[in-house]
């Protein structure tokens, strides 16, 4: 019992289906509500969870912001990488990279690239390119609808950016393209700028108000129009898409950096040569071959690591895993730089506020507003890191002998 409240009373009326489980927290609190639930599930599984009760979480701004039907918290093992030296426009200096993960070895093998990286002279970043988008589907009477629809869109762009940037404070649409044609079918790919939020939610409530005011204005000039979903797929959120790594999506990052071939067999014990080599046959053509979109070797891996780590929406991790590697044997040394066309990244709002997450932002400085390119230049090191390491690692046939020595 807790505040008066018999949670055993709770528990029963949940098994009886007298109660539903959503309905807790308005009822009893969020706090009885959570430890309702877990015990609920806890006699529906005959699992005793004594470990995902542990937690220090605020529950009530969890369930606000973050969870439904929240039992508990998991924990997820902590480290750090580090440090590395990044000569960004926004982040400069030497970073610790914190990083949530199960799989061993990882943090090492990045930790590794951070040492040569900063030994090196350190990593040189850039966002190059900072949007979001939503792309509905609009369906037409026909092709000639559907062509006047497109070009009424072009036509009338300012007005529709007016529209669009009335529901938000920090959105501003700055194109809408490509504009796709699919039979009867108009698939407009709306694309903002969305400031240190990530952006989805503010650009598809944006959106929704645009598509509104499209289909009202070109009812009075006798087309019907009806958007079938705000979401037609060609945004594209949370999947592999060769049109994101070609047009880019959320922070596009390069990050690169130049090691005199006396520090590749040094720190790499390997060549700059057999480094290029790798890369290529591997990354390049082994991708090419397999049609992946991801030409590289772990991007996922250090980019969901991270992501746990700081709140960001980890279903975005499968957009983050893809990009290019490069590795040029230039003579003196190496040039080695990843491309991250899509990595959707935030510092405020979701899962930014957690406290554990927000604790891993504060030690990169990166908590709160303004901060979100400089998080993007710092994943960008931290993915060169690991890219480094593992390929170096493939080059110098080390790979398998490190997971043997670290028990993995």
């Amino acid at each position: 019992m807790e505040n008066n409240v018999n949670i055993d009373e709770i528990v029963e009326k949940l098994l009886k289906k007298e109660i539903k489980v959503y309905q807790l927290d308005s009822k009893f609190g969020e706090r009885n509500a959570v430890i309702a639930r877990r015990k609920y599930v806890e006699k529906l599984s005959n699992v005793e969870t004594r470990h995902i009760q542990e937690y220090t979480l605020d529950e009530k701004l969890a369930m606000q912001k973050n969870i439904e039907n929240m039992i508990g918290a998991v924990q997820i093992p902590l480290g750090f990488a580090g440090p590395i030296s990044i000569n960004g426009k926004y982040a400069q200096g030497e970073f610790n990279v914190p990083l949530a993960t199960t799989e061993g070895a990882l943090v090492a093998s990045i930790n590794r690239g951070c040492s040569i990286i900063t030994k090196c002279g350190g990593a040189t970043v850039r966002v190059i390119d900072d949007k979001m988008t939503r792309a509905p589907i609009i369906k037409t009477n026909s092709v000639v609808d559907a062509l006047k629809l497109k070009e009424w869109i072009l036509d009338n762009f300012a007005k529709i950016k007016e529209i669009a940037e009335s529901t938000t404070r920090h959105g501003k649409l700055i194109q809408i393209s490509p504009i796709l044609i699919v039979g009867r079918n108009v698939y407009p790919r709306f694309t903002f700028k969305t400031g240190d939020a990530m952006g989805m939610n503010m650009v598809t409530i944006a959106t929704e108000k645009a598509c509104s005011f499209i289909e009202s204005e070109l009812k009075k000039e006798g087309i019907i129009i009806d958007t079938v979903a705000l979401s037609g797929n060609v945004c594209v959120d949370k999947k592999p898409a060769a049109i994101n790594l070609i047009e880019g999506r959320g922070k596009s990052v390069v990050a690169e950096v130049f090691l005199k071939e006396e520090y590749v067999e040094k720190y790499l014990k390997t060549t700059s040569k057999a480094i290029e080599q790798v890369n290529t046959y591997k990354n390049l053509i082994g991708s090419a071959i397999s049609s992946s979109l991801g030409f590289n070797a772990q991007y996922a891996n250090i980019v969901g690591a991270l992501f746990l780590a700081t709140g960001q929406d980890e279903a975005h991790i499968v957009e983050g895993s893809m990009g290019i590697t490069t590795a040029e044997c230039t003579g003196d040394g190496l040039y080695f730089s990843v491309t991250l066309p899509d990595l959707p990244v935030a510092t405020i709002g979701g899962g930014t506020r957690v406290e554990t997450q927000r604790e891993c932002l504060e030690i990169l400085g990166c908590a709160g507003a303004e901060k979100a390119v400089k998080f993007a230049e710092i994943a960008g090191a931290a993915v060169l890191a690991g890219e480094l390491s593992l390929i170096g690692a493939l080059a110098a046939g080390h790979l398998a002998k490190a997971h043997s020595e670290l028990g993995r």
